[in-house]
């Protein structure tokens, strides 16, 4: 098989990926044992285009039950090596205005690319800082099944991970979050908490005060005036700025608190001081957290699991009564999950839509 003639061939351990011209050739890791099984197709091979779903489809047709255990095998598959998941490209836009993410993966469920934007100015503008679309196709053929917003999918499975840790690491007894950062995932992150422990006061602080105070009005919170003043006997922190400076200090923790960390996605940035970094430290991806975690690489902290291989029980929880940090990138296998979710409701939507226009019609013929 030349490769001019492929769409894929395998050669010397190598996934030689090319789009039917020699000269555009990719080489990929090997991929797991899974993938190389033969694995239905998602749907039927009849060629039907991809469905297009707006931000308004996807946010009817993904559930947040649905959705926790859906990141939580996902996570283990991603510690497991049951996926292949590149570094996420990342390019800077002129002027420091934004970023675009370039996250791409391929599982025996699904393969996803999405394109994730973070503009922190756009809340300047009334828009969310961060916008993505996901294209979804079917992991044997390459053929595009969907093009989906991923904007609702980002923040959901986002705080969705958080959760997950949450449940899988913390005591059952209620909780007092604290919540750094006012803008779409503390808003998400309160509803995925809350559906995982009972929260009985969640306190906001950023530095818009104006922003604090419309999401303490939205989801039922206390506007603090700082940061320590949120933190303060919180048992749960979670960082969700755009900072690149630390806004968390290992003073304000209480003792034996949990400290979700997720924005500071970049070598340089930084939400969390280094006190904070001495705590045990947790990851959704080792590799990620590695070279991409500003807080991990500057305070020179090592990860002491992945929060999948703590799921699987081939790493062990950190102690009760232990603080510990979760550093969260965001895995692209998550946003595939997310995404095969919202695929398979929106074709059972149209199954069901469709019967019920034949028995409408079978009806019609019948009187």
């Amino acid at each position: 098989m030349s490769i001019v003639s492929a769409c894929q061939v395998w050669l010397s351990g190598k996934h030689i990926a090319a789009c039917g011209w020699p000269s555009c050739v990719t080489l990929l890791p090997t991929p797991p044992q899974a993938l190389r099984k033969s694995s239905p197709l998602l749907i039927d091979p009849t060629f039907a285009p991809p469905l297009h779903l707006d931000d308004a489809a996807v946010r009817r047709l993904l559930s947040l039950p649905a959705l926790l255990p859906a990141v939580r095998d996902a996570l283990i598959d991603l510690s497991a090596g049951r996926v292949v998941q590149p570094q996420r490209m990342v390019m800077e836009m002129p002027d420091a205005a934004g970023l675009l993410f370039l996250k791409p993966v391929v599982s025996d469920k699904a393969l996803v690319t999405k394109l994730i934007t973070q503009f922190p100015g756009n809340a300047r503008l009334g828009l969310p800082t961060l916008l993505a679309t996901i294209v979804l196709m079917d992991p044997r053929t390459g053929r595009t099944l969907a093009i989906m917003d991923g904007t609702w999918i980002t923040e959901l499975r986002t705080a969705a991970v958080t959760a997950v840790a949450c449940d899988a690491l913390t005591s059952p007894a209620p909780k007092v979050l604290a919540l750094l950062g006012s803008g779409a995932l503390a808003r998400t992150h309160a509803l995925a908490l809350r559906a995982v422990r009972p929260i009985t006061e969640i306190r906001i602080w950023s530095r818009d005060a104006g922003n604090v105070q419309r999401c303490a009005a939205d989801i039922g919170g206390i506007a603090c005036t700082s940061a320590q003043e949120a933190v303060r006997g919180a048992d749960i922190v979670c960082t969700i700025t755009n900072a690149t400076e630390p806004v968390l200090r290992g003073a304000w923790l209480k003792p034996g608190a949990m400290v979700a960390a997720i924005g500071a996605a970049r070598p340089g940035w930084r939400e969390l001081d280094d006190e904070v970094m001495r705590h045990t430290l947790i990851a959704d991806s080792r590799h990620a957290a590695e070279v991409e975690s500003g807080d991990v690489i500057e305070s020179g902290a090592r990860v002491s699991a992945e929060i999948g291989e703590i799921l699987a029980g081939t790493k062990p929880a950190p102690a009760a009564g232990e603080t510990w940090v979760f550093k969260a990138l965001g895995q692209a296998v998550e946003d595939a999950a997310a995404a095969r979710l919202v695929y398979d409701a929106a074709l059972a939507e149209q199954t069901m839509a469709g019967n019920r226009q034949g028995e409408a019609s079978s009806a019609g013929a019948g009187a």
